[in-house]
């Protein structure tokens, strides 16, 4: 199905249209909003058969036609982007955005770990608006264009850097605007107030959780269910919350316990990581085990669980291609 637009709607573009992607994408064309794709080595697949999603929450939604593309020169300009690809390529993907971005457009990234705005930013033009898009979802792709949703889908915005950089009104104003967007296709959003804390906050989930997933090839019911693996994510997300303090993030203790608790109550995840590995793709270690322990390390931190996990997923990464 498809819906039409309002005039004065913002157009959205995804770039990445995988399971991030192809999932708040599907969502925010329902909900009426012009969403244009783009796509890569799916474009066939989702311009034949449209974009399915099998959810737990939304049982089975598709959208088609899609207004899909295979080139970015193809593509109108987008007031919104929402970047879905893994953090490795970011670098590559700085003339993509400036390509199908319209004037002072908000680019959101949807990826995981620390600082992944930092390594985008210097290459894009200043007048673009870099925001942080915290996901908090249980989603993975089956085929082309399907995407299996197994639990949440919330997004935690903050702002990063543009020409509101001084203006802190205007960057809430900016982060809020894009909550709605969120709110009106039915998903969960909020507006953090500092992007670095929202990242600081995900990596206690995803430090644990990913990098085990793929050391003890398993997903989180069986971690939930042993004992030696539940003392070892609980000493885990106890590092990320000191190295989070260590750079001046204040995260209670309670939001670890949280974070433990509702995994518990999920039904069996297989975290990206782990798809990332089985495929044999790259693992996002420097976003999410890199750049965090050296941001602690400078502030006099050391965290030598994390350190550990990082060395052995490094060395399974580097085998694993």
């Amino acid at each position: 199905m498809s819906a039409v637009a309002p005039e004065s709607s913002p157009r959205i573009g995804i770039i990445g249209t995988g399971a991030i992607g192809g999932f708040y994408g599907l969502m925010l064309a329902r909900a009426g909003f012009d969403v244009h794709f783009l796509l890569r080595s799916e474009y066939a697949a989702v311009s034949e058969h449209g974009l399915h999603l099998n959810s737990t929450l939304h049982g089975q939604l598709h959208l088609h036609p899609v207004q899909a593309y295979a080139r970015a020169a193809d593509m109108p300009a987008c007031d919104w982007l929402l970047i879905g690809t893994k953090s490795t390529g970011n670098v590559d993907l700085a003339p993509t955005i400036a390509q199908v971005a319209a004037p002072d457009a908000r680019v959101v990234l949807l990826q995981n770990g620390l600082d992944v705005e930092d390594s985008l930013r210097e290459h894009l033009p200043p007048s673009l608006h870099l925001l942080g898009g915290l996901c908090y979802i249980g989603v993975h792709r089956a085929a082309p264009g399907v995407v299996e949703h197994q639990a949440l889908g919330r997004v935690n915005l903050g702002y990063h850097s543009g020409t509101a950089a001084n203006d802190e009104a205007r960057q809430k104003a900016i982060v809020e605007e894009g909550a709605a967007l969120f709110h009106k296709a039915g998903i969960e959003s909020q507006a953090m107030a500092s992007v670095h804390l929202a990242r600081w906050h995900k990596l206690v989930w995803n430090v644990p959780y990913n990098g085990l997933s793929v050391l003890l090839g398993t997903g989180t019911t069986a971690m939930m269910a042993d004992e030696s693996s539940r003392e070892l994510i609980q000493a885990l997300m106890a590092e990320v919350v000191q190295g989070a303090h260590a750079c001046g993030h204040h995260i209670p203790a309670s939001y670890a316990e949280q974070m433990f608790a509702m995994t518990e109550t999920m039904v069996d995840y297989l975290p990206s990581m782990y798809h990332d590995h089985v495929h044999k793709r790259p693992l996002e270690l420097a976003a999410i085990y890199a750049r965090p322990l050296a941001a602690a390390k400078a502030a006099g931190c050391e965290l030598p669980r994390m350190e550990a996990l990082y060395q052995a997923l490094s060395f399974i990464d580097r085998h694993n291609r």
